[in-house]
């Protein structure tokens, strides 16, 4: 074919007389087909203007020839466009076209006279609009003139805020209206923009600085939001996503605009973004430079004063994205976030931690149906799933049953966090949860003939390391009705703090704080067999399974 190529289809009639009048379009009518000698002709049609009526030929010619003293110079054409021409026999309309049978539609273009009154009616209807035109500019600029007063008004607010409040010990408090941030080079700002999605015509003064995090939907970058007016900058975390993932930023910005979700240990988020230029979608919220519990782990050994509070402050947020009610006692929907792990923990400046990534989280609305609940599918990171998750065995019908997958991903961040406390003896190097047993990204089927995470006799010879362990065993329980809650965590763990403390007041030295207990872990630790008083209420306290219990 590519040595033989066809030449093109058109009409081929002689001279024949025509319906056409040479207005709009009209057919040629000629009921005969011909194939071109050659691939430089093309289709031609003419129309001739008689006494008393009309011709029409139509054939194939090559441009480059002349045609009845014509030179053809619309050829390129798909459509066939008359133009009137002074040929050998007087006046005629031509047209030439290169589509297949193009010249069998003769398209008639308005004479001058025809234009002149077209162009006319169009600079009427202009002169027409003038008033209503002018009308919307005036509007427009009004609109961006507010716009404009309204950005500087907020900007001069914020700076207020700045120099009016200061930042409490300790780093962020996500209690405040404001997040305040300490800049790397010690300035303080703040952010008005809270729990919303900016709907600014222009997007907020963000420079990117560095990529800190990557996972599978979103990379998360430290970034400047800088101050209009002002050399200062907020540092902030941007979580960018991009198109393909608009679901996982539209989920996880929905959780964030609850306005219940704002706790101390639950990352504070600022604003979300639509850059519609970039094809990108931003979630912008408060950046801490400890990074993620995971890294944290990896760089360093941590004290007992350390395990207490981020493990206390980890199950204090998962209590409060559990609860239904606030501690002012309004209600509240009940939030699960279905892949609790270390790398989606935040390590705040004071070693507390905060709960972020709700890309996979769940609303426990009362309003879901187990058709919807069913729906959400088997979702998570397989190391940390639940071994009710992994076999599918979930009870849709109990909104509890989300809470207790929660739980056990819980168990195993706890379990990681005091793997790496050095009161237990020796601190091997940071492992996740089942360490090299299974792969580093392990699938479902792998998960499953997993037991759990070893828990050493050493461990248990320090008194608040076994109640912590004793609770760690009681998280992971195969089954989830037999888990604790996570408020029941909180305050055992809040507890155990407490308790030691008398304990440590009491003693002269550390040493009369440890106790040697020789247990096996394998087996269930029976309460009679411990011989440590102080903390034995503790472990043995009555933790119901549903928190309204």
């Amino acid at each position: 074919m590519s040595m033989y190529p066809i030449s093109r289809l058109c009409k081929f009639c002689d001279r024949q007389s025509s319906s056409c009048n040479g207005t709009e379009s009209c057919m040629s009518h000629c009921s005969i087909t011909s194939v071109c000698d050659s691939r430089e002709e093309v289709c031609v049609a003419i129309w001739i203007k008689n006494e008393t009526s009309f011709t029409v030929e139509t054939l194939c010619h090559n441009p480059s020839v002349l045609l009845y003293g014509i030179m053809l110079d619309d050829y390129n054409s798909s459509s066939c466009v008359m133009k009137e021409k002074n040929s050998t026999s007087g006046m005629v309309h031509v047209c030439s076209c290169t589509e297949e049978e193009c010249n069998d539609k003769m398209v008639f273009v308005p004479k001058a006279k025809d234009q002149a009154v077209g162009d006319s009616l169009i600079s009427i209807i202009l002169v027409s609009l003038l008033p209503l035109i002018v009308m919307g500019v005036l509007v427009a600029a009004v609109i961006h003139w507010y716009c404009v007063n309204r950005r500087r008004h907020l900007s001069k607010k914020w700076e207020s805020n700045v120099k009016m409040r200061k930042p409490k010990a300790g780093g962020l408090d996500c209690r405040d209206a404001c997040a305040f941030m300490a800049d790397d080079d010690g300035s303080d700002s703040s952010s008005i923009h809270a729990n919303n999605l900016n709907h600014n015509t222009e997007p907020l003064p963000i420079e990117l600085d560095l990529l800190v995090g990557k996972g599978r939907f979103a990379q998360v970058y430290k970034a400047k939001l800088k101050q209009s007016s002002s050399a200062q900058f907020e540092t902030v975390a941007v979580k960018i996503f991009p198109s393909e993932e608009y679901a996982s930023w539209k989920n996880e910005k929905d959780i964030f605009s609850n306005k219940d979700l704002r706790h101390e240990n639950v990352l504070h988020f600022l604003t979300a973004e639509e850059r519609k230029a970039e094809k990108q979608y931003w979630l912008i919220t408060a950046f801490h430079p400890c990074g993620n519990l995971q890294e944290y782990l990896t760089r360093h050994v941590i004290s007992w004063e350390e395990l207490q509070a981020l493990s206390s402050s980890l199950a204090r947020g998962v209590a409060h994205l559990h609860s239904d009610r606030l501690t002012s006692g309004r209600p509240k929907v009940p939030i699960v976030h279905r892949d609790l792990k270390s790398s989606n923990v935040l390590v705040k400046k004071d070693l507390t931690c905060c709960i972020c990534d709700f890309g996979l989280a769940l609303c426990l609305d009362s309003s879901l149906s187990v058709d919807d609940l069913a729906n959400s599918g088997q979702v998570g990171t397989a190391r940390y799933m639940a071994p009710e998750v992994l076999e599918a065995r979930l009870d849709l019908e109990n909104i509890e049953s989300f809470k207790q997958t929660d739980i056990y991903s819980m168990a195993l961040v706890l379990w990681e966090m005091t793997s790496r406390c050095k009161t237990i003896g020796e601190v091997k190097d940071y492992e996740p949860a089942f360490g090299s047993k299974v792969r580093q990204h392990p699938y479902v089927e792998s998960m499953k003939d997993n037991d759990r995470p070893d828990i050493p006799d050493s461990w248990l010879r320090h008194q608040g390391i076994l109640a912590i362990c004793t609770t760690i065993k009681e998280c992971w329980d195969h089954d989830p009705e037999a888990r604790l809650t996570a408020h029941c965590v909180a305050e055992r763990l809040s507890e155990i703090e407490e308790e030691l403390d008398k304990l440590s007041s009491r003693s002269s030295s550390a040493e009369k704080i440890r106790y040697e207990v020789h247990i096996p872990v394998a087996m269930e630790i029976p309460e009679e067999e411990v011989k440590i008083s102080e903390i034995q209420n503790i472990i043995a306290a009555d933790c119901s399974v549903s928190d309204k219990k």
